[in-house]
């Protein structure tokens, strides 16, 4: 069948396996040849790229169960293919949420933990898999293995944020958080230009949760100006799961309608919308957390040939001039995106892949057609000239040699890879292109 991930592209021919328990997945495995294979195991499909395709994939949906749950520690043993939407339909409406939650709740906890995601809150909570206390890895040799950060620990290391190169993961286990309200109470502030959001984040570092929607296309002084949200747990008591999409996007948006003037027009008038600094607006947790998932198959909106999102991060010290950088650029070569959005990131962490490092994460969404790969390929220079890397969640093109200069980590991977034999198993189409 062809397969896609959400952004569309690239578009693969894969054969899909939908194994019902882990023993079916592991006899799977069992009954291949020897040759090496093409095979990842693939959750919901929402990476952006190619690391959850391959000519085989095992989809892994079907293991959506709870285990346990302890009321005292908030740890929570769960399937790996249950999804972030179903924890939260569980466990918000009881006064316990996620640590850490990306921009869609429609992610397995599989997937949170391969790509190691971040959120809003990446400044105090750090990735997905700091949170996770154990973990249940199905290896090549048929041989499920426990890890946790302190048991197997390279890994584990090498498993969050692995990209699910390691091997299939099959149950986890992760602490949740008490939180005294379902509700963000958000703060909004306007800032003229990059450098002034810059200022607001470090003013505003004790803030649970930022974000930052940019104009892409603003130039000259206003380059890079920007809505800076602040989030904060509402104190109410009252707690709601999140709600199902209440728009859709029924067809693919004609590739016209997504030009520069198009976009421009949306930036002015989204920068322009009204701002009370003094105000703090009551939201639900979607509605913060998750604003896109309010329309479903928005990924329709970039036409039938899909979007690519580039997202990237620069250490502290060369944020500015590398941010500054990579938004002149695209506005120069007239690419805009709707969805412009910058973060804080804190500290990074020991997982050998994980994406994270202290400094600043841009990620901008563009239309895919040919004349895009040239300017991706200039950012790439740019953020490797400023000491950043690219997410390998969002990547569907990055060179090998990118990879290798701001992963440096790469050689420990492989070398676990083929110690293991993952390497002759478990290889998704982002593996391969990028020498893993």
């Amino acid at each position: 069948m062809r397969l896609h991930s959400w952004g569309r592209y690239p578009v693969t021919e894969s054969e899909p396996h939908a194994p019902r328990t882990p023993a079916a997945i592991a006899a799977l495995l069992r009954h291949r040849d020897a040759a090496p294979a093409s095979l990842i195991a693939r959750g919901l499909g929402r990476s952006y790229g190619d690391s959850a395709l391959a000519a085989e994939v095992i989809q892994t949906q079907a293991l959506d169960h709870l285990q346990s749950f302890d009321q005292t520690s908030g740890e929570l043993r769960c399937a790996a293919g249950l999804s972030l939407d179903q924890v939260l339909q569980v466990f918000l409406p009881r006064g316990w949420m996620l640590p850490v939650v990306p921009g869609t709740r429609f992610v397995s906890v599989g997937g949170a933990i391969a790509s190691d995601v971040h959120g809003k809150n990446h400044h105090v909570a750090g990735t997905f898999g700091q949170h996770v206390t154990r973990l249940a890895l199905l290896q090549a040799s048929g041989e499920v293995v426990e890890c946790t950060p302190d048991h197997n620990r390279d890994l584990f290391d090498a498993t969050c944020g692995g990209m699910g190169l390691t091997g299939i993961i099959l149950d986890a286990s992760l602490r949740l958080q008490r939180v005294p309200g379902s509700a963000i109470l958000q703060q909004s502030l306007r800032s003229a230009n990059l450098e002034e959001v810059v200022a607001q984040f470090e003013e505003h570092a004790a803030a649970t949760y930022s974000v930052a929607w940019l104009d892409c296309l603003a130039r000259g002084r206003t380059l890079g100006r920007a809505l800076l949200y602040l989030g904060e747990h509402a104190q109410d008591g009252r707690y709601l799961a999140p709600r199902p999409a209440r728009l859709s996007v029924p067809f693919d948006a004609p590739a016209l309608l997504l030009n520069r003037f198009s976009m421009s027009a949306f930036n002015t008038l989204y920068y322009q919308r009204r701002v009370d600094p003094q105000a703090r607006q009551r939201l639900e947790a979607d509605s913060f957390f998750f604003p896109l998932d309010g329309i479903a198959h928005w990924n329709r909106l970039y036409g039938r040939h899909g979007f690519l999102q580039y997202q990237c991060v620069i250490p502290q010290d060369a944020a500015l001039a590398g941010i500054r950088r990579v938004l002149q650029a695209s506005g120069a070569a007239g690419k805009g995106s709707f969805l412009s959005v910058l973060k804080k990131f804190g500290p990074g962490n020991r997982h050998w892949l994980s994406f994270p490092l202290e400094g600043y994460t841009l990620a901008l969404d563009f239309k895919h057609e040919p004349s895009l790969l040239p300017l991706l390929d200039e950012l790439d220079r740019i953020v490797l000239d400023h000491g950043g890397r690219l997410y390998l969640a969002k990547d569907a093109r990055m060179s090998a040699e990118t990879f290798r200069r701001s992963y440096p980590r790469w050689e420990q991977m492989r070398a676990l890879r083929l110690a293991s034999g993952a390497d002759r198993l478990f290889n998704s189409l982002q593996s391969q292109r990028l020498g893993l």
